[in-house]
């Protein structure tokens, strides 16, 4: 009879300290008493983008992301191509936003817009 060896599954998703202050400023302001749900949807020219938009509630398809004592929604259809990613958010000099580092990613269309996996 041979053991079972079971192994530390990667996070669904974490957060970097950026990206949880501006998710927090946001609930505290124009976002407060809703949730950020992270889809992936099907757009650009490697096909998948990363989308998201703010809810009332989680629906029953939602998992739920606690990091940094900021909860984020991820829908169940986009868990399989964002486990282990990493969302962050940057200021430029002409934009900011969140974005994503995916280690599922196998690489981004020219304008950055979408990726395939």
């Amino acid at each position: 009879m041979s053991a079972t060896v079971s192994r530390q599954l990667p996070a669904m998703m974490s957060l970097t300290e950026r990206a949880a202050t501006r998710l927090q400023a946001l609930y505290q302001g124009a976002h407060k008493g809703e949730l950020l749900r992270v889809r992936v949807g099907t757009r650009g020219c490697s096909g998948l983008s990363y989308e998201m938009e703010f809810v009332a509630e989680a629906a029953p398809t939602d998992e739920r992301v606690d990091d940094q004592g900021v909860t984020l929604l991820v829908d169940r259809k986009a868990t399989l191509f964002l486990i282990g990613s990493v969302m962050d958010y940057e200021v430029k000099d002409l934009e900011s936003g969140f974005t994503f580092k995916n280690p599922n990613e196998k690489g981004r269309c020219g304008c950055g817009e979408s990726f395939h996996v």
